[in-house]
């Protein structure tokens, strides 16, 4: 199921909803500018590895405290492929405006790197040997969804199914279904026999930023009503 547009208004322009998808894409573009040995270094330096972190915590990493846990965040605006980059963004472009109208442009961005770093660690504590480097916003849009998720129960999703037909899913039929989807891959994924360095889709990470997102929307108040509606 692919969503198309939601019916849900906004009242603001969200700045930085665009920002972050300006910024994500132009990273993509970049990596699409390195041969495959400079892009790998690139993954390796700035995705998060969850080996890394465990080998650091233990004692027995390499790598110094801010080159163990910054990769934590800078991995969230890296992305493996073209339909990586290009899903994600998308997702963002749907959800991301009613959340940064509710929340405020800051605390938007906040609750979003939040949501992100949640999801981050949510995958290390389910993989904590993979030497396989975690990157994408997944995660933190995943916070976007859970918020959504959580403000905007009733609002009408446009769903396309692909070959078959469009129709219209109340918002929290479209995104429960998606976390269901994630939790079931994931607990699949955990239980199936696989190597410290073979890729795949980071599911706990989808998880546990969607958990974040329901979390942390109610944790962080929304922005004044007489800003939203522009009478202040």
């Amino acid at each position: 199921m692919i969503p198309l547009r939601d019916d849900q208004p906004r009242f603001s322009t969200p700045y930085v909803t665009y920002f972050l998808i300006g910024l994500n894409s132009a990273v993509f573009l970049f990596e699409s500018a390195l041969t495959p040995d400079s892009f790998k270094i690139l993954l390796y330096q700035f995705g998060m590895v969850p080996a890394n972190i465990t080998g650091y915590l233990s004692g027995a990493g390499r790598l110094g405290l801010v080159a163990v846990l910054l990769p934590a965040l800078t991995s969230m605006f890296l992305h493996g492929s073209w339909m990586h980059v290009i899903g994600n963004m998308w997702f963002l472009w749907i959800f991301g405006d009613n959340i940064e109208d509710h929340l405020g442009h800051f605390k938007y961005l906040v609750f979003y790197l939040a949501s992100g770093l949640v999801a981050a660690f949510a995958q290390l504590l389910l993989s904590p040997h993979s030497r396989v480097p975690t990157v994408g916003a997944s995660g933190a849009i995943a916070g976007v969804l859970g918020a959504y998720f959580v403000l905007y129960p009733k609002a009408r999703v446009l769903i396309w199914f692909p070959i078959f037909f469009f129709f219209y899913l109340p918002a929290w039929v479209m995104l429960g279904y998606w976390f269901l989807m994630q939790f079931v891959s994931g607990a699949a994924t955990s239980m199936a026999s696989y190597s410290d360095t073979r890729g795949g889709v980071a599911f706990w990470a989808h998880v546990g930023g969607f958990v974040a997102g329901i979390v942390l929307i109610k944790l962080v108040p929304e922005r004044p009503r007489r800003y939203r509606y522009g009478t202040w």
